[in-house]
């Protein structure tokens, strides 16, 4: 875990923007970003790193998909939500409609992730 943190730390200060209308934004953290900074953490072979990252990514989605909640401590937790028959209503014309059930993903973050971001 205190890899990762470094990762993010590391990922999101070295950053330079370029445009002013996003200098107050972080960058996007990116699946090519976290793979270089695995490359550049790990000495791994770039190639690898990013196998690495899809492959973790392709676990999580097919986990969720399977309709399983994945914890990550420290980190958080995916949560799979099944939602019903709800009523909706079209922009356009104000119609009342019937939308239908679906299944929604959320997440909610550790305390300790939390207690960081809420940092100012």
């Amino acid at each position: 875990m205190k890899d990762l943190e470094l990762f993010l730390h590391h990922n999101h200060t070295n950053r330079s923007n370029t445009t002013s209308s996003r200098r107050n934004k972080a960058m996007s953290c990116t699946k090519a970003s976290i793979a270089n900074s695995i490359h550049r953490q790990l000495e791994f072979p770039k190639e690898k790193c990013v196998r690495l990252v899809e492959s973790l990514l392709e676990i999580i989605k097919r986990t969720l998909e399977n309709g399983e909640d994945v914890l990550i401590t420290g980190f958080g937790k995916f949560c799979v939500k099944d939602k019903r028959n709800r009523r909706g209503r079209n922009p356009q014309t104000g119609e009342d409609l019937m939308l239908g059930r679906k299944r929604v993903v959320t997440f909610r973050c550790s305390g300790g992730l939390r207690k960081k971001v809420d940092r100012l």
